[in-house]
């Protein structure tokens, strides 16, 4: 990434912060916050997938024919009684060999409210020796809760959108063949209970920590209804008096969710991420006065190869000399200064004078925060 691209780049948050820099936006309370007994649940199964192509656990895998065993003798089909000779030279000594099953592990999110009958989504996983799930079909698998109860069935024929190919030694793998969906594969079976008909109090959940956005929905919902319907329990937590009747409860959320709210402001924060070079630096970000000079020595070193011929007439043998010549090279780059109190334009425009690479301005963003001049808290993914 070159210096002109960040600098383009640059310019396009600059004029995107340029049109937030107004008045706050106003952003509804269901974009803001959640009600706390309203979330998902996890599911998660073990099963087996048949149906592949050569391409399961094979004969290595115990708990594989374990499983296979146990499903079909509770399906009256006897795999552990005693095999003839001939019964056993014929399927190798009596060793199942499942090329054409797997192991798997599903896994699902049971929504709030779910009820019995509607169909969720599931992903399958490998967690054998199973090289490709394409094409094979997940066989009858309950999905439990952490409490150990089912709360789901699933069973279908599975889309694994990997590719895997190997010939002649040569193998190429378009993302991950082990690994799949199975759009509505699973039905619910039990309900999650809830809190939301019968408790007095309605609490609401910022989906970030702040202050001022719980104060400013808090504010806004008395507007709306009077009195003191909402109080705030924390920074982070609202309670809201909300009707017994269901039906009346249910409209009173739906105005609740649908109110407009201006959020507070984020703190100011420099996120970067080390492995791609990329910086975000949020709006409120301030340097105190700091001078900064940020440069690179290169030094390049160049062989030349020549062969010394000794003249005719003298005394002497042909040999070959290595000519070197090192080169030094310091750009002259100017100290820029950040004055008191400069806010993210300033920031980004002395870096890219400074013609700064990704890798550069991770530099000076972690010397200045080191130096106590970056007022953000800084973060490296």
């Amino acid at each position: 990434m070159n210096t002109r691209l960040i600098k383009k780049i640059a310019l396009a948050l600059l004029a995107g912060l340029a049109v937030c820099a107004g008045p706050a936006q106003a952003d509804r309370v269901k974009d803001l916050a959640q009600v706390a007994s309203v979330r998902t649940n996890q599911l998660i199964g073990y099963g087996i997938v048949v149906g592949l192509q050569g391409t399961g656990d094979g004969s290595d895998i115990t708990f594989t024919i374990q499983s296979v065993k146990a499903m079909l003798n509770r399906m009256g089909v006897s795999v552990d009684s005693p095999l003839s000779d001939f019964e056993s030279a014929v399927s190798g000594g009596g060793k199942l060999d499942l090329k054409n099953a797997a192991a798997v592990m599903v896994t699902s999110e049971l929504p709030a409210f779910a009820k019995p009958g509607q169909k969720i989504d599931i992903n399958v996983a490998a967690m054998g020796k199973a090289t490709n799930l394409r094409g094979g079909t997940l066989l009858l698998t309950a999905l439990r809760g952490v409490d150990g109860e089912t709360y789901a069935i699933a069973q279908g024929s599975l889309t694994a959108t990997g590719i895997d190919a190997a010939a002649a030694g040569s193998k190429v793998a378009i993302g991950v063949p082990t690994a799949g969906r199975i759009p509505e594969g699973a039905t619910v079976e039990r309900m999650v209970d809830t809190p939301f008909d019968r408790s007095s109090e309605i609490v609401l959940n910022v989906h970030r920590k702040d202050f001022t956005t719980t104060n400013a929905i808090v504010s806004a919902i008395n507007r709306q209804f009077g009195g003191d319907v909402a109080r705030a329990i924390d920074g982070i937590s609202l309670a809201v008096r909300a009707p017994m009747d269901i039906t009346q409860r249910v409209a009173f959320m739906s105005t609740i969710e649908n109110l407009d709210v201006r959020p507070g402001e984020p703190p100011a924060r420099v996120v970067v991420n080390a492995r791609t070079g990329t910086v975000v630096i949020s709006n409120n970000v301030r340097v105190s006065p700091a001078a900064v000079s940020h440069g690179t020595i290169s030094v390049a070193i160049a062989a030349t190869n020549e062969v010394s011929q000794p003249n005719a007439l003298a005394a002497g043998q042909t040999a070959a000399v290595q000519n070197a010549t090192v080169e030094v090279q310091e750009p002259n780059k100017p100290m820029f200064l950040f004055q008191p109190g400069v806010d993210l334009r300033s920031i980004v425009d002395a870096v890219n004078q400074g013609g700064a690479s990704p890798s550069s301005l991770i530099a000076i963003l972690e010397a200045l925060k080191t130096a106590g001049s970056l007022r953000a808290e800084l973060i490296v993914i």
